[in-house]
């Protein structure tokens, strides 16, 4: 029965500690867009990323031009 002394004001303060950051993270704005990034990683530029992979494929086959 003593450790309900502990216990219960123990759990009021994580109860609060967990609603402030939530307060915060609303706040500070975490929750504007949730589906913008997602969208970004579907609509990436892909001419930026063919020069690089034709760089390296180019450095590789002259890696293994000898064989």
């Amino acid at each position: 029965m003593d450790i309900l002394y502990l216990l219960i004001p123990l759990s009021l303060v994580l109860v609060f500690v967990i609603a402030a950051l939530f307060w915060w993270s609303l706040k500070s704005g975490q929750y504007e867009d949730l589906e913008g990034p997602g969208h970004r990683i579907l609509m990436d530029d892909d001419r930026t990323d063919s020069r690089k992979n034709r760089s390296t494929v180019d450095s590789d086959q002259g890696s293994m031009g000898g064989k």
